[in-house]
């Protein structure tokens, strides 16, 4: 940007943020009025962000956090406290044989190539480096804080992946968030440490029947936090019909080691599949919440589509399937987010398939808005983290109390605590504490005899870590009391130590709280805690 350019956009910000300006409508007029006094073409709002933060860096004027969020472009992406950045693996096979799963040449394996994250990756050449890198820009150049970096690795099963270019993959990863090549993975998650942009959670997806001990192990060595699992639903019949290549058994394995382990565990669910009906689909959503062997954390409902390229397309052009009706799908969708107990997050309730692919199936693509408005009019509300999360709105944030949900799940104890309005249900910060069964041995020997923590969020706007904001839900020491809370009840309960499965980015924060990296995990014993009754 040439000095004529970046001169005046300061000098316009200095001018606005002494202002109150409320709306985009009033700063899209301030603008306009400004480049016409000055005869100058009006200035874009990434502009403004680079001129606000570089007049911050040199104290020339205060912070001011209307207008910076005024000059965010899309800010609900980071709305949820951390920047995602999705990356996708390169082409390759998977074994399985799924009815419903598009195979498309020179594409991971389910992935269809006008998806907007697949034609990402296709013109970064599915490369790790040119992927995180040009989403840093993106997100940056629209305005968004990317200190904080939930980085999403995507492209079907990753434990199929060669060992080699699994260490790769993530290492160069980090690399584009360090800035900075590293020979070696541990030297590269090292250094992210205290990176500009730190990776603070890593999500990995893979088939439950491709997760073993090794697996795991081998997961959190690369600096995992969290595994979606290809789930689409918990009947052998179905499964076997789909030709999906493994049973229930498999999935409730699975997501036992991943719980024994401390991950977080997203489940991808697959309503109107060959062999099921409505009826079906909404009890077998109802047990996933209803028996101690499944309870995953998060869910992807991801509605049966016919797309080319599948089994399931035959299928449907001889007439041997039927997908549900516009009407059926919508009521179906609507009793299951009804049924969503509140300490788990759906984060998705489509693919994001593009609809020229649809060969039959859903064709709603604001779906989740769509079931939103309906449970407005019919006076209800959806108890999930998303539809709870503060976003921006942080009025009761003053009044937020503790309440603790407490649930059974794969031979341990689960306790969801969280910082909320009761009024409202607007959720601030929660944390995840698993107590395990003490009988049982842990294969993973840090873990042996330590409660966990697997999770712990502050929502609200990402705070960068330069600049800490003072008016918003973040750094105002929610995560450090819901810690707190967490240490006294594993105490209470008789635990000598806590462990966090922490990403590799906030390992610092966990520091200052006392805890130390003991293999993969940051680890605190709580004996002198215990000692002096706290």
């Amino acid at each position: 940007m040439k000095n004529s350019t970046t001169e005046p956009a300061e000098q316009l910000v200095q001018a606005l943020a002494s202002m109150e300006i409320k709306n985009p409508n009033r700063l899209n007029k301030l603008k306009r009025q400004y480049a016409n006094d000055n005869r100058l073409g009006i200035p874009t709002n990434a502009e403004l962000l680079v001129a606000y933060r570089a007049l911050l860096l040199k104290k020339q004027i205060a912070p001011n956090q209307e207008l910076e969020q005024l000059l965010k472009k899309r800010k609900i992406r980071t709305l949820s406290g951390v920047a995602p950045i999705a990356v996708l693996t390169k082409p390759h096979p998977c074994p399985g044989q799924c009815v419903f799963c598009p195979t498309e040449a020179a594409m991971p394996k389910s992935y269809l190539s006008n998806e907007p994250a697949v034609m990402r990756a296709e013109r970064s050449q599915f490369d790790p480096f040119k992927q995180v890198t040009a989403r840093l820009r993106a997100l940056e150049n629209n305005g968004h804080d990317t200190d904080k970096v939930e980085l999403i690795i995507m492209g079907g099963t990753w434990s199929c992946h060669e060992t080699d270019y699994q260490d790769w993959f993530v290492k160069r990863c980090f690399d584009g968030c360090n800035g900075k090549t590293s020979t070696k993975l541990a030297a590269a998650q090292k250094l992210n440490e205290t990176a500009k942009h730190r990776i603070v959670a890593m999500t990995l997806e893979t088939r439950p029947d491709y997760v073993d001990e090794s697996e795991v192990v081998r997961m959190r060595a690369l600096g995992a936090t969290k595994v979606e699992l290809g789930v689409q639903a918990i009947d052998d019949k179905i499964l076997h019909l789909n030709k999906r290549g493994h049973g229930v058994a498999a999935i409730v394995n699975a997501t036992k080691l991943l719980k024994q382990s401390g991950f977080k565990i997203c489940y991808h669910i697959m309503p109107g599949l060959p062999g099921s009906t409505a009826r079906r689909d909404l009890a077998m959503y109802k047990k996933l919440f209803s028996r101690a062997e499944f309870q995953p954390d998060f869910i992807k409902i991801y509605p049966t589509v016919v797309t080319k390229n599948s089994e399931l397309y035959k299928w449907w052009r001889a007439g041997e399937y039927i997908p549900y009706s516009e009407k059926a799908l919508f009521d179906l969708l609507l009793k299951m987010k009804l049924a969503t107990p509140a300490y788990v997050r759906i984060i998705r309730l489509i693919r994001d398939i593009p609809e020229e692919s649809i060969e039959a199936g859903n064709h709603i693509t604001n779906l989740r808005e769509a079931l939103q408005a309906e449970l407005i009019r019919k006076n209800k509300k959806c108890r999930c983290l998303r539809c709870r999360e503060v976003k921006d709105d942080l009025s009761g944030l003053e009044k937020a109390k503790l309440f603790i949900t407490k649930y059974k799940a794969s031979n341990g104890t689960e306790y969801f605590l969280e910082l909320a309005d009761k009024k409202s249900g607007k959720l601030f910060a929660f944390l995840r504490l698993r107590l395990p069964n003490k009988k049982e041995a842990n294969f993973i020997s840090d873990l042996t005899g330590s409660a966990m923590i697997r999770e712990i969020h502050t929502y609200g706007q990402m705070a960068p870590l330069v600049f800490k904001q003072t008016t918003g839900a973040q750094h105002q020491g929610l995560g450090a009391r819901l810690m707190m809370e967490a240490e006294a009840i594993a105490i209470k309960q008789g635990f000598t130590k806590l462990a966090v499965i922490s990403g590799i980015g906030v390992r610092g924060y966990y520091r200052k709280l006392g805890y130390e990296l003991q293999g993969t995990y940051m680890v605190k014993s709580l004996k002198k805690l215990a000692a002096h009754g706290k």
